[in-house]
């Protein structure tokens, strides 16, 4: 619908009127409007508005510098409201209805009554009592705190210019939203808030005296026990849980379901090396930062400073980057740092026709802990991936910061940016080896129109996929994939509903999962089923054709199945097996335990113990199959370069791809990073002469308080964003380390 006309407000007021000025109600309901189709100008002529009703819309937040001086009514039901606090200009307001919005939360509703200073009803609730209370006593006990900490630990500067100020109120702002605690963790989010508006008053209070302060009497009635009346969220299934904020997380139920016990995927090959836990060397040294905590995790490492590298040119002259210093916006730490750069072995690429991204430590993150202990280095962190923007075409604009990690029995959300652990999901006795992102239709109430929501999907070792939908911090379901441990998850990129999964009873399947309703009611239809001989590792959908194929990178090699779904068959076995070089060596063992599209026809792989990293074209591939008069079920795969990597025995360090950015990224068993970038597909495969890599990251050596630095771990899975503005490492001793990308020197 095009922006709000004159004509329509004065069609759609009670009673009816021939002037904006004069107009007391007015209905805007179930028109389809956007905040963009509010406009300000025309709105703001409503002086004499007392009710106005734009329910059934598809509003996120009112629009800015909206002012109505007479609105005592406003009913927002059925939006999709995010964003409370741009109701701040409606100061009028005494009832206000916000039901069946989805995002709005317990935090929302405690803002909206400072905000709000005459709300009296809200969604048809008299809430006098509980706002009373929140506007006052609460206040008071915060305020207490927020002034009890500028008396210990701040000051006014002697000089008082812009920019010192300026520095005060950041850094006293940054200490009361993480210092002050106050209330039940699940009004964190409120109480952060409320404790940095009390701290920027108290300093306006300082520094501009004759501004009129918050008065803080407390009414007579505040006292009473109040129990606050506003309703949960959202009526959902039984099954659905409410997912943990990770900065006071609460443990969820233990499922009622008992899972069998199943090994950690490190022991789960019997027929090679385990990874075993002995001492690992390393020839290099790292930049070092003392152990301080990271705010917003329960359990946790410290920041590394950046790692200073140095690059091995072709002319083998060593040339040092400019030193820099990035302290991370979630950190307030000494800067006694060891000044010793960090080497990293580092090569010019001959394929590379582009410079390549410089990469430096940000974070290192310790927050899948057992019983939140900072001494546990024992879980193995599985699987990480970068949650895709609604829509995602590709532009620079909708990359996505948000990581989401699993390991032992959580998941997390992490912001990349800050290095705060946003959301945290448990599941105690659960240990989570996979997760994929995608996006599903969510109808809303009356089935009037779609909305497209992101999902997360989690599973492991007790067999049931998890269904999250973090946005609304809710675990809205679970279905039974497998009477066996899940070992991989994996959505189509075509359709957001087709889930593939992998599990240790050495199948694979595909489930239609359907979307969601307003109340997360969602149906669950399995598909069809692959047949394997092994446990499947990593899944990968061909860019061009995902609707028609998948390649599946097992225990016992690397398979192709047909996964059309207008054939009738619903039980499959593979179409073809794809060999490789490296079968013809010393030993014959066939894992693939890394896989990744680079393009849409350029594949990289690696198997287990093989030292080296392939890249091999998929059509040029599965043509040798098609030409062949009769169809064989092997075909070798058409190799066009073959990358220098680590000589471990270690299994399951999976690689990951940028194609956007023509990179390859592989961790090693001592905690680095080998990195390729590559841009010309030219060179022609030459057996025993691999390419090295374009550059190697070393393990930035976090340290310990009091213990000393921490030595790199194997590296089991790495991340990427679609931009590489960061990248993503998990280590198989509960460490996650993120690196950002920086401007070349």
């Amino acid at each position: 619908m095009g922006k709000i006309t004159e004509k329509l407000l004065l069609e759609k007021c009670t009673p009816k009127n021939t002037k904006l000025e004069e107009v007391k109600t007015l209905n805007l309901s179930k028109l389809g409007l956007k905040t963009s189709d509010l406009p300000v100008p025309l709105l703001s002529r409503l002086r004499c508005l007392e009710q106005l009703d734009l329910s059934g819309n598809r509003l996120q937040e009112m629009p800015s510098g909206l002012v109505l001086p007479s609105l005592r009514s406003l009913d927002l039901t059925n939006n999709e409201m995010e964003d409370v606090t741009t109701l701040d200009t409606l100061t009028t307001l005494e009832d206000l209805r916000i039901e069946d919005n989805l995002y709005i939360t317990v935090n929302d509703n405690y803002k909206l009554i400072i905000l709000l200073p005459k709300l009296r009803f809200y969604n048809g609730k008299d809430i006098s009592n509980t706002a009373n209370h929140v506007r006052y006593a609460n206040s008071e006990n915060l305020r207490k705190r927020v002034l009890a900490l500028w008396e210990t630990s701040f000051s006014l500067p002697d000089h008082r210019t812009a920019e010192e100020l300026a520095i005060v109120e950041r850094d006293f702002v940054s200490a009361v939203r993480h210092k002050v605690k106050y209330g039940p963790s699940s009004l964190t989010d409120y109480t952060k808030w409320r404790v940095e508006m009390i701290a920027k008053e108290h300093l306006r209070s300082l520094t501009e005296p004759n501004e009129e302060y918050r008065d803080t009497e407390e009414p007579a009635d505040t006292k009473k026990n109040c129990n606050f009346p506003f309703p949960a969220k959202r009526k959902r299934s039984a099954s659905a849980v409410k997912c943990d904020v990770t900065l006071n997380p609460q443990k969820i139920a233990r499922a009622s379901v008992q899972a069998e016990d199943s090994p950690h995927r490190s022991s789960r090959l019997q027929s090679i090396p385990h990874k075993a836990e002995r001492p690992i060397s390393t020839t290099h040294k790292a930049a070092q930062i003392p152990a301080t905590p990271i705010r917003g995790q329960s359990k946790l490492l410290v920041t590394p400073r950046n790692g200073l590298r140095e690059k091995r040119h072709q002319s083998k002259e060593d040339m040092p980057l400019a030193k820099r210093t990035r302290k991370s916006a979630t950190q307030q730490w000494s800067t006694e740092v060891n000044e010793t750069p960090g080497k990293v072995i580092c090569t010019k690429s001959p394929h590379s026709s582009q410079e390549p991204v410089s990469l430096q430590p940000l974070h290192v993150l310790q927050c899948h802990s057992k019983q939140d202990s900072p001494d546990d280095f024992s879980t193995q962190l599985w699987a990480c991936s970068f949650q895709p923007p609604l829509d995602y075409n590709g532009d620079v604009n909708d990359a996505t910061r948000i990581v989401a990690t699993c390991g032992g029995e959580s998941v997390c959300l992490i912001d990349c940016e800050t290095g705060l652990v946003m959301k945290k999901y448990k599941v105690p006795g659960e240990e989570f080896f996979s997760l994929a992102w995608s996006t599903v239709l969510m109808s809303r109430k009356g089935n009037v129109c779609m909305r497209s929501c992101s999902i997360l999907a989690a599973g492991g070792k007790r067999g049931l996929v998890k269904l999250l939908h973090p946005r609304a911090n809710m675990a809205y379901g679970e279905f039974r994939a497998s009477r066996k441990a899940l070992s991989i998850l994996c959505f189509s990129p075509r359709q957001g509903n087709l889930l593939f999964t992998g599990s240790y009873d050495k199948n694979i399947l595909l489930w239609d999962i359907g979307g969601v309703d307003s109340d997360y009611n969602f149906k669950v239809t399995q598909l069809l089923v692959l047949e394997t001989t092994s446990t499947p590792l990593h899944f990968c959908l061909p860019p061009a054709t995902p609707d028609t194929h998948l390649i599946a990178a097992c225990e016992k090699g690397l398979h192709s199945y047909n996964i059309q779904l207008n054939k009738d068959s619903k039980k499959r076995s593979e179409e073809m097996e794809i060999t490789f070089p490296v079968y013809d060596k010393d030993h014959d063992y066939h894992t693939i335990d890394g896989l990744g599209f680079l393009t849409n026809d350029v594949v990289a792989s690696k198997s287990h113990m093989q030292g080296s990293i392939y890249l091999w074209s998929w059509n040029d591939t599965r043509a040798q199959r098609l030409n062949k008069k009769k169809k064989k079920k092997k075909v070798c795969a058409v190799i066009l370069v073959e990358l220098q990597w680590s000589s471990t025995d270690i299994p399951y360090l999976s690689l990951n791809t940028c194609p956007s950015k023509g990179y390859v990224v592989c961790g090693d068993e001592r905690g680095r990073l080998w990195t390729y970038h590559v841009t010309d597909l030219k060179a022609n495969f030459r057996s025993g002469k691999a390419i090295p890599a374009t550059e190697i990251l070393a393990w930035p050596l976090p340290v310990r308080n009091g213990q000393g630095p921490v030595e790199g771990p194997p590296i089991n899975s790495v991340a990427m964003d679609p931009e590489l503005r960061y990248l993503v490492a998990l280590s198989d001793k509960n460490m996650a380390v993120v690196w950002i990308r920086t401007e070349s020197s």
